[in-house]
């Protein structure tokens, strides 16, 4: 035992008996540290199922995958439970939120030094990985990777300091040297060739081009066999069901090579394990992931003294120099089969292959690596103590009203097989009015959204095909336009609906290309979005422009090619911006002689659009609008006070403070989460908290307008009190707004932001545009 001053460690991240690679790694290294110290060690998992799975005793505390504020209160846990230290667990897709963000909130709050083993480092992140990454190198106080590698590429790629890094190989069992002939009698393999693949099953596994190699293996070694050992995963078998596994024993029929295929489809123990490496004279990982940086299959064969041969992924290539195993280019048969050919046909060199990578592996077994870690665990202590500033005491006055849990409950209850109904009896939904497309495509992007956030699951998944079957329903081949009121009786009130509505069904077809990870959903909308978009630019609705430029943002964040979608972006953009010219004064910077509904939308598409046509006086004039639309919307006491529908903002006029209602609070929580996001002010940070806390009753008469009891929103604040009705525009104005608040608080990191270069031009200009709004 390793004496220590260390109390207790957690560990966090998936665990045992959830099947992947992360819970088997997050037991073992637990179970060693545990055995080579005499430290409690106590485990946090990630649930990804509801209810999650039955842990042993050693598991304290369970976090639902998709729950934000279960990290919250993860941290909360730990933090009061004389925790030392925290190893946290990190891959891609096992947090919740958009690229696991959700972890960002456990690590804010946590008060306890965290070291963060990243089993994947990528060397070409898209934006929000980087992102993500950034944040949880910066809130980590030490990081371990698996090979040398992925510490370059830390430092390199996501600027983390090369003194912050631990480099701890991945580890392995202790396995005794085995010589295959005493396992193979005991598979009924005895006198054959085999070779082994095992791990969870998937298609970035490669196995299919192994199987085309079998013929030419076979026409030299008759006798060959090749294991396949391992469960489809999970997640796997719940989006898609056996469909890969079939593929591959369709692919092993129509090669002729059946006889020499064999399939375990079960998740086996370490001890079954070995002993199937053990069998094995060869092990495969024809793996087609380049930046994989660690596997943890390779190791294990690598480790119990395996020949290995292998495509050139970062672990095999660190752990395979040296003539200590085989390289083959990725997704090559050819080279595969000859490969395993001159192996097999080669003891001597097979041998010495064997030796070295079992002799290598004992500096990878648990016992040596759990040292390792453990150090690693002092030195964050260490680090912890020496950096740790007193916590500064604020008031509630002085902060944001915490965020409410996704309730959906009146979300279904308004919903049914046809789309979203407009209108509500208090919470009981009013057939009398009907449906309308204005609602429904704002019910599909809050969809989109939360599948984007990690709430997905099939009753979501039901909803979102409902609405889009809505939208699909309400086009109009002939005319490329939508119509928008649909009886209850499923009779269209009218031929065409209105220039809004248009917009509104553009922007969430656009969401659902941009965004989703339903390909049937993406090649739908895929479709419509350019038949759809052309009668938007034909209106003479600066509401409708703006409703699509924000559709037609999203759909270019994957279809950025598209060079029509982007000329017309522009030609909408200019749009708004001419009217602005025609309009705007010093002390009135807006389009319109009045400020209506829906105002924020105007701002929020000319930041977007700026920003994505790298036209900074577009951007400004987003910007310089919106400040101003703050300051018309900031009651005396500070509160949000959303221009009011009975009477509006005319230009020297007075502006009307009642009806509020619940679309203006979500476009000023978009648009000012828009401006964060490109000119990085925490002024509009703040201003999208003042706008949302609005429904949760900081508003001028201080009653919420958020319904927790039914998860609905009511339909405005009135002189005289809410409006009781809780009908879907309001109820998905406050969805929608709780969604990207949820979105902007996992982004956010415990520094203080500084503004880029360039942002900080754009902050500074944007209060000297032609009629903008000066500090």
């Amino acid at each position: 035992m390793i004496d220590s001053n260390l109390r207790k460690i957690a560990f966090v991240g998936d665990y045992l008996p959830r099947k992947c690679g992360i819970a088997t790694f997050t037991y073992d290294l637990r179970g060693a540290v545990a055995s080579v110290s005499s430290v409690p060690c106590v485990v946090v998992p990630v649930d990804d199922i509801a209810g999650g799975y039955d842990f042993s005793s050693e598991v304290r505390f369970q976090i639902s995958e998709g729950d934000l504020d279960a990290y919250r209160r993860a941290a909360d846990f730990l933090n009061f439970s004389n925790v030392d230290v925290v190893s946290l667990q990190h891959e891609f897709g096992i947090f919740g939120g958009i690229g696991g963000s959700h972890i960002l909130a456990f690590l804010r709050d946590i008060r306890i030094p965290v070291v963060t083993t990243l089993h994947t480092v990528l060397s070409n992140p898209d934006a929000t990985q980087q992102r993500v990454m950034e944040q949880l190198t910066e809130l980590s106080t030490r990081l371990v990777v698996m090979t040398q590698r992925s510490r370059e590429t830390l430092c390199q790629t996501y600027a983390v300091p090369e003194s912050k890094v631990d480099l701890i190989a991945h580890g392995i069992p202790d396995a005794p040297y085995a010589d295959p002939s005493q396992w193979k009698e005991r598979f009924g393999i005895d006198g054959k060739h085999v070779a082994l693949t095992f791990g969870l099953l998937s298609p970035n596994k490669g196995i299919e081009h192994v199987l085309k190699a079998i013929p030419k293996i076979i026409s030299e070694f008759p006798k060959f066999v090749y294991l396949i050992l391992g469960a489809t995963h999970p997640s796997l078998v719940r989006s898609e069901g056996e469909r890969y596994r079939i593929s591959l024993e369709r692919m092993a029929k129509e090669l002729g090579i059946t006889k020499n295929v064999s399939f375990y489809n079960r998740f086996v123990e370490l001890e079954e394990l070995t002993q199937f490496i053990g069998a094995a004279d060869l092990y495969l990982t024809p793996y087609l992931n380049v930046e994989q940086a660690v596997s943890g299959t390779l190791a294990y064969a690598f480790g119990c003294g395996q020949a290995v041969i292998s495509t050139p992924y970062w672990h095999a290539e660190e752990l395979l120099a040296d003539d200590r195993g085989v390289l083959v280019p990725f997704a090559d048969s050819d080279a595969i089969g000859r490969e395993v050919i001159a192996l097999l046909g080669d003891d001597q060199r097979r041998q010495s292959m064997r030796d070295r990578a079992y002799d290598l592996g004992r500096d990878m077994t648990w016992s040596h690596v759990a040292e390792i870690y453990l150090q690693s665990f002092f030195d964050a202590q260490a680090k912890y103590v020496s950096d740790r500033k007193p916590l500064s005491v604020r008031t509630l006055d002085e902060q944001p009203l915490d965020l409410p849990r996704m309730n959906l409950q009146h979300l279904q209850r308004i919903s049914d097989s046809t789309g979203i109904i407009q209108h509500a009896c208090y919470s009981i939904p009013n057939h009398h009015e009907g449906y309308c497309t204005d609602d429904n495509a704002r019910a599909l992007i809050l969809t989109v959204l939360l599948e984007e956030l990690g709430k997905d699951s099939q009753e979501l998944h039901s909803l979102a095909s409902t609405y889009a079957a809505f939208l699909n329903y309400a086009f109009k081949d002939k005319t490329n336009r939508f119509r928008n009121f649909l009886g209850f009786d499923r009779q269209w009130l009218e031929d065409d609906g209105s220039d809004d509505s248009q917009g509104r069904a553009v922007w969430a077809l656009g969401t659902c290309v941009g965004r989703s990870r339903r390909r049937g959903f993406q090649a739908w909308a895929m479709d419509l979005f350019p038949k759809a978009l052309p009668a938007c630019e034909s209106t003479t609705s600066p509401r409708t422009w703006a409703l699509a430029l924000l559709g037609i943002h999203e759909y270019l964040r994957r279809m950025s090619g598209d060079r029509v979608v982007s000329q017309t972006g522009e030609r909408l953009s200019e749009k708004l911006v001419d009217l602005y010219d025609q309009v705007a004064t010093e002390d009135w910077p807006w389009f319109e002689e009045i400020a209506s509904y829906n105002n924020a939308k105007l701002s929020h598409a000319l930041i977007l659009s700026g920003r994505w046509n790298d036209n900074p006086r577009v951007t400004e004039i987003g910007v310089a609008s919106l400040r101003w639309l703050c300051d018309k919307q900031l009651s005396p006491e500070g509160r949000f006070r959303p221009i009011g529908c009975n009477g509006f903002a005319r230009r020297d006029g007075i502006v009307a403070i009642y009806d509020q209602q619940a679309i203006e609070a979500h476009s000023m929580v978009s648009a000012a989460i828009a401006a964060y996001e490109v000119v990085k002010e925490p002024f509009w940070c703040h201003q999208a908290h003042l706008a949302f806390d609005w429904f949760l009753g900081r508003n001028d008469l201080g009653l919420p307008i958020y319904n927790a009891s039914t998860g609905g929103c009511h339909d405005g604040l009135s002189e005289s009190g809410v409006n009781e009705n809780q009908g879907a525009e309001s109820t998905l104005a406050f969805l929608l707004s709780l969604a990207e608040m949820q979105r902007l608080e996992a982004s956010l990191t415990v520094s203080k932001h500084s503004p880029s270069k360039s942002s900080a031009i754009v902050a500074q200009s944007a209060s000297t545009v032609i009629g903008g709004y000066a500090n």
